[in-house]
């Protein structure tokens, strides 16, 4: 029988997108992602991707004037991951891979809408399937739809990918004695308000027994090191 593929979620937000500049997409960060992200392909393993929107706008933020309100500020929000979710296909296609972009939110000239079966047969067929538009509801982050759309798909763990080497007890970018956490619980993670993914993120996690993989994209070849051999600089929530 053929050995069953690794299949993985990876989740990284959209300020990574941004680079240096705060704001929009930088190309050179988005090929760098890319063939980071080709690699793994390489590496016969099956890959969703999710991408936050922070680096066009943010529901929380929109709505913070009280002039938007909370639930058009997320839906803006979503609107931005398809963005996103769209600059991706075109570098990942750029390089000669196969990908396709599911939405949450119905947008069919550019992309297709969320259907599990679909998805799973793309995966299947060796392409790599970016999830846009969260899970399309309102008050949930692009953590929580990751997590979802993991579990849905029946990921073998989800990769947090970072700018950091993993978990820290405190800002590691601020403070130079913050400590790595190698591994932590899904409990500690709560209990201690670890900032790994939000709350409801991780509960989902811990209740589909789901691992998190927190780690640096910014580090070549860290990824496949990781989700390939378990090896690589990270630390695991499980």
């Amino acid at each position: 029988m053929e050995a069953k593929k690794k299949r993985v979620l990876v989740k990284f937000s959209g300020e990574a997108l941004a680079g240096e500049n705060g704001f929009g997409i930088d190309s050179s960060i988005l090929g760098y992602i890319a063939n980071e992200i080709k690699t793994l392909s390489e590496g016969d393993i099956e890959i969703g991707i999710v991408i936050g929107g922070g680096n066009i706008i943010r529901g929380v933020s929109a709505s913070a004037g009280g002039i938007i309100r909370r639930t058009s500020g997320d839906y803006m929000g979503m609107l931005a991951t398809v963005i996103n979710a769209v600059a991706m296909q075109e570098a990942l296609e750029h390089i000669g891979m196969d990908v396709r972009v599911q939405s949450a939110i119905e947008i069919k000239e550019i992309c297709e809408s969320y259907i599990y079966r679909k998805a799973i047969r793309h995966l299947e067929k060796g392409r790599v399937v970016i999830f846009g538009a969260g899970t399309g509801n309102p008050f949930f982050t692009t953590d929580t739809a990751a997590t979802l759309r993991a579990v849905e798909i029946g990921a073998d763990m989800i990769v947090k990918a970072t700018k950091v080497d993993g978990v820290f007890d405190k800002d590691p970018h601020k403070f130079p004695d913050a400590k790595k956490i190698d591994v932590l619980s899904y409990d500690q993670a709560l209990k201690d308000n670890i900032k790994v993914m939000d709350d409801t993120a991780i509960a989902l996690a811990k209740d589909n027994k789901l691992p998190i993989v927190v780690c640096n994209m910014f580090k070549k070849g860290n990824l496949l090191e990781i989700i390939k051999n378990s090896s690589g600089i990270c630390s695991v929530v499980r």
